[in-house]
């Protein structure tokens, strides 16, 4: 029976021998697969793979080799996607396993990246391996070949940040397609970065990187390399900047009140330190310096009460008597009364011997003779008392008659300019012009100060005063001056002509050109510089339309000298704010010289600006510009002995010794803080007919600044549409809202999303006098519409809203085009001599002989500054050669726009009245009349 089946079997190998003989002798390149299967049935070990064939890339054009390794195998052959490999495709060896002593045979093809190409199939190019033994075949696993490529662009490229510090970064990279896919790595400044060890850095399997919490250090240049077998790509690099936001320090202590007596100023401030920015990083938010009013006590220096009555004569034959220093007693470091608080002295003449008792020993002669020189001492001392009665008195009466009345009484100031009776005692001021009847010489109703002056007023109104006139009062009688000569002043109202022209207007008999406002006027050429040559008589510059003039007061030139003075406004984006956007500048910057100028006395320079002052909400600063630094020169809440500042509503009026380049600019110290803008709505036709643009403008609230609008819309042919309008922006942060309401819609249409536009706060608050301006474009319908009505609202979120009202014509073909209240045609920008000033040269000296002299009574010029409202700083006027001309010269440059002498008339005429009080009436004094 064995000798059977090893017979069968034997049979069965050479059968399979000279099958594979008959298939390598006729070229074919596969053994069926049912001989396969019909080997694989016999039983015994198949054959196993030591080396099955790996998944594969080709890389360009390079082949790449498949390889199988098996034992024990006959043959091996390769099936690739399902087919045969030919025989001749095969590279074949064959060696002994010495372990086992069984044939191990190994089998290597190559693909090409054509064959891969060439192949169209569900399914990546595979091949797997075959191999026969005499027992049957066995399979490898199938490995996939692949043509490997990688793409050059980045599907996503990490993009640069800015991050605070603390804050988290997270950088995105998606690489380029390939096959296979590429691994990314992350790049800093060309260094590998590593996620191991820094728990902080996250290298996500999505190829992104994140940092959780940014640090400083972590700044830097990002860059994701990918790669494969083909090649390596970089993206784009990506900068990183971790910033600090700046944090403020604690606040220091109050600073000591700023004034040892009444009401001061108490200042802390703090640092943006804590931290410092870096990188960029924001500034501190709010206040660097807080401010707040303090009341310092002042001091009480002590006096001493009247002296007590004498004691008895004691038995010393002395006698005392006390006071004490409580009239006040000294307080708040006042000083301590000077001198004794008792007294000791002799009640018997020193006729005391020392035990007390009189001496009776003395001779009547000597008595006698002691009589005789107390009776001649007597006599000796009752004289020198009468003597010094009557000089006492004569030095009164010349001390009183210095005040003479065209100082002390306020009918001096009006000796030039009219005739009339009056009486000494009286109500109101019926020295001066008529108020209600001054000429409007301001153009307008929007700003105080002046916009140029005109050629025809009337020199005349300003002659001044004649040195004799005729008194008939007892007032004036007691003041010494009823013996000057006589004058009277005739009425000139007979000698006009009948018919006067539309623009001119007689106020008490004298003649002067009138400004009308007669519509709108056609803009010409704007000037920003004027100059004029001024000798000792002094005069004024004023640049039209800028709010900006200065005063050259008599005498502040020398007598042989003349000097071409100028004065300009700067064009130019103004420098003068600080750095740290902390201040904003709230006038024109303004420029007067020549830098040589030699002054005896201070100019006086008025700017106007945009700061709402009603409220203590802003420390404001004047600056001077020093080649290219601006150094700040006094604080408008502070006292300086080198220049003055008066801050109106509107204006600031400042007195300056020194020629240069000036700013005021503002801080504000609370959130309250406001500053005013100015809103004005302009129209024009487009290119198209039927297109109309409104333009609506905010600038601040000053005639410089609107006056440069007016140039540019000038020169575009825009038409004003509403009398402008005044806004108060306020220093909360929140931006600025213009829209338009109630177009016709069935007229007009507006672009979609048009009809809302906004401004942020920083644009608006430091606009520093540069326009600003929004459109909104509007298309009629139809030609035939000719009229446009419409509401634009200007307003600040949570704040003060202004409505400007439209309502024109757009069919027109002619239109003025400048506002009704700004000055057409500006020829005369300087005055020399009397002309150019309000008060007569004659009436200022005689004020400033009187006034600048010491009085006993206390009417100086300090009684002078108080009456006219100049009450702070009066440290500055002491250190001037005359300070009633100095304060004279600020009230000039103050009231230069209403011409209006009613408030120093007042002024005197109060002093006259404190002055009247004082002196002595007789009873027979009565009210009388007199006539200048």
């Amino acid at each position: 029976m064995g000798s059977t089946v090893n017979g069968r079997r034997r049979f069965l190998e050479i059968i399979l021998v000279l099958a594979l003989c008959a298939t390598r002798a006729s070229g074919r390149g596969a053994v069926s697969d049912a001989l396969a299967d019909s080997l694989s049935s016999i039983g015994g070990t198949l054959p196993h793979f030591l080396l099955e064939p790996e998944d594969a890339y080709i890389i360009k054009n390079n082949p790449i080799k498949l390889r199988c390794r098996a034992t024990p195998a006959l043959q091996i052959f390769f099936k690739c996607n399902g087919e045969w490999v030919h025989q001749n495709q095969h590279t074949s060896q064959e060696y002994m396993d010495h372990k086992t002593g069984l044939k191990i045979r190994e089998v290597t093809i190559n693909v090409t990246r054509q064959q891969v190409e060439d192949f169209h199939g569900p399914e990546d190019y595979w091949c797997l391996c075959v191999a026969w033994s005499h027992l049957g075949t066995s399979k490898s696993r199938k490995a996939t070949v692949r043509i490997a490529y990688l793409r050059k662009n980045f599907e996503q490229d990490p993009q640069g940040n800015e991050v605070p510090m603390k804050g988290m970064i997270v950088l995105h990279c998606r690489p380029p397609e390939g096959v296979p896919m590429a691994e990314v790595e992350w790049l800093k400044n060309e260094e590998l970065v590593s996620s191991l060890g820094d728990d902080n850095i996250d290298t996500r399997a999505d190829h992104n990187l994140i940092i959780n919490e940014a640090r400083l250090s972590d700044s830097g240049n990002y860059t994701c390399l990918a790669s494969n077998v083909v090649a390596k790509r970089r993206s784009a690099t990506a900068t990183v900047v971790v910033f600090v936001n700046g944090g403020w320090s604690l606040w220091t202590e109050w600073s000591p009140c700023s004034v040892n007596c009444g009401r001061g100023v108490q200042k802390r401030s703090r640092t943006c330190t804590n931290p410092a920015p870096l990188n960029g990083g924001a500034f501190c938010e709010g206040m660097s310096v807080q401010k707040i009013t303090c009341n310092a006590l002042c001091p009480v220096d002590g006096v001493w009460e009247e002296w007590s009555e004498w004691t008895m004569c004691s038995t010393q034959c002395d006698r005392q008597r006390w006071r004490e220093c409580s009239v006040p007693q000294p307080r708040h470091r006042g000083k301590i009364c000077e001198g004794e608080g008792q007294s000791t002295e002799n009640c018997t003449g020193g006729l005391c011997t020392q035990n007390g008792k009189l001496m009776h020993d003395v001779k009547p002669e000597s008595m006698e003779n002691s009589i005789d020189v107390a009776l001649y001492s007597g006599l000796t001392a009752g004289v020198i008392a009468v003597v010094v009665l009557i000089v006492a008195i004569t030095l009164y009466r010349k001390s009183q008659s210095e005040y003479g009345v065209d100082v002390i009484d306020s009918s001096a100031l009006a000796g030039g300019f009219q005739s009339f009776n009056f009486k000494t005692t009286r109500q109101g001021n019926p020295l001066l012009l008529n108020s209600s009847m001054q000429p409007d010489i301001t153009v307008g109703q929007t700003y105080s100060s002046p916009i140029c002056f005109q050629d025809s007023i009337d020199k005349e109104l300003f002659d001044p005063l004649p040195d004799k006139f005729k008194v008939q009062s007892s007032f004036m009688v007691s003041l010494g001056v009823a013996d000057r000569a006589e004058y009277h002043v005739k009425a000139h109202l007979e000698t006009l002509p009948a018919n006067l022209p539309p623009n001119y207007s007689t106020v008490e008999g004298k003649m002067m050109t009138m400004i009308v406002p007669n519509g709108l006027h056609t803009l010409r050429k704007t000037q920003f510089k004027t100059s004029a040559v001024f000798g000792h008589l002094g005069g004024r510059l004023v640049i039209p339309n800028a709010g900006v003039s200065l005063l050259v007061p008599h005498g502040a030139i020398a007598d042989d000298t003349s000097w071409e003075m100028y004065m300009l406004t700067n064009q130019e984006e103004s420098s003068a704010q600080s750095e740290e956007r902390c201040e904003i500048l709230l006038g024109p910057e303004i420029t007067y010289g020549p830098p040589g100028l030699n002054l005896s006395c201070p100019v006086a320079m008025t700017i106007a600006h945009c700061a709402d002052v009603s409220t203590e909400n802003w420390n404001i600063k004047l600056k001077r510009q020093t080649k290219d630094k601006w150094e700040e020169i006094m604080s408008v809440n502070d006292e300086s002995a080198s220049c003055y500042c008066l801050m109106d509503s509107h204006s600031c009026h400042l007195l300056l010794d020194q020629p240069g380049c000036y700013a005021l600019v503002g801080e504000p110290i609370s959130d309250a803080a406001i500053k005013r803008l100015r809103i004005a709505v302009f129209g024009s036709m487009e290119a198209s007919s039927m297109d109309y643009s409104l333009r609506v403008h905010c600038v601040d609230d000053t005639p410089h600044a609107f006056q440069r609008v007016v140039t540019a819309e000038t020169s575009r042919g825009g038409q004003l549409l509403e009398e402008p309008k005044t806004l108060f922006f306020n220093r909360n942060c929140l931006s600025l809202q213009v829209s338009i309401q109630d177009i016709p819609q069935f007229l007009w249409s507006i672009k979609p999303f048009t009809a809302c536009q906004e401004f942020s706060f920083t644009q608006v608050w430091y606009r520093n006098q540069q326009p600003m301006h929004c459109a909104f474009s509007l298309q009629r319908h139809s030609a035939s519409t000719t009229q446009l009505s419409c509401k634009i609202s200007v307003r600040q979120v949570k704040g003060h809203e202004q409505i400007l009202q439209v309502y024109t014509s757009v069919g027109e073909s002619e239109k003025e085009t400048l506002p009704f209240f700004m000055q057409a045609d500006c020829t005369v920008t300087s005055q020399t001599g009397a002309k150019a000033f309000k008060i007569p040269l004659s009436i200022r000296q005689r004020i400033c002989t009187t006034f600048d002299t010491a009085n006993a009574m206390g009417k100086d010029w300090q009684l002078l500054a108080q009456k006219l409202h100049i009450q702070r700083n009066l440290s500055y006027f002491t250190k001037q050669k005359s300070p009633s001309a100095v304060i004279l010269s600020l009230w000039e440059a103050r009231h230069q726009g209403s011409g209006d002498l009613d408030s120093l008339a007042s002024a005197l005429e109060e002093i006259g009245r404190i002055h009247c009080k004082s002196l002595p009436q007789s009873p027979d004094e009565k009210e009388t009349d007199f006539t200048f």
